[in-house]
């Protein structure tokens, strides 16, 4: 069965998906009809990594979790909560069998370093263009990005960020590898 969804709102950027600032979101029924998920993170185990703009280092960390997140429409500050909860409990961290069976919760010195990353909404499946219609308003992916951020400090770990809306590089050495994509539903 196709769904064919007709964008009644406010224009959208052609480069970032972002709404114009006049414009107020998609509908509710837009955003049910929507084939992603809530908010999204891609989670990297490291042995070190830091975020850098215009040369400056804004944050570093050593071994820990460097989290990219991403946003969309119907997410809010609970449902940021609910995915530093999970990131916060992700067994990916070695035991001493060696086995991954420790969450950063576990860890002496936890810490993240979490970048907003609105590429993780990135539609793909037509064109060679990736479609960013999927990624929240830069005001909204903002705030709760800092929710997700202070909510893993509230849970004890070390928080370093990067800056939101510019353009950063992050150099990080992922250990193992392991890269793990988490998605948390709505509600």
């Amino acid at each position: 069965m196709a769904v064919t969804v007709i964008w009644a709102g406010p224009p959208f950027h052609s480069g970032c998906g972002e709404l114009c600032r006049a414009g107020t979101g998609p509908s509710t029924a837009f955003q049910a009809a929507l084939p992603w998920s809530a908010v999204r993170a891609l989670v990297q185990r490291v042995s070190r990594a830091e975020v850098r703009v215009g040369g400056d280092v804004l944050g570093a960390i050593g071994p820990g979790l460097c989290v990219l997140v991403g946003v969309t429409h119907a997410d809010d500050a609970t449902i940021s909560d609910r995915l530093a909860d999970k990131v916060w409990n992700l067994r990916i961290f070695d035991d001493e069998a060696g086995v991954m069976n420790r969450s950063l919760a576990e860890l002496d010195r936890p810490q993240a370093l979490v970048v907003s990353q609105f590429t993780l909404y990135g539609d793909t499946r037509r064109g060679r263009r990736p479609s960013w219609m999927a990624a929240a308003p830069g005001e909204v992916a903002e705030r709760l990005v800092d929710v997700f951020a202070a909510a893993l400090r509230a849970r004890g770990a070390s928080v370093a960020t990067g800056r939101f809306g510019s353009e950063m590089e992050v150099e990080l050495v992922n250990h193992g590898p392991v890269t793990v994509l988490v998605e948390l539903a709505p509600g």
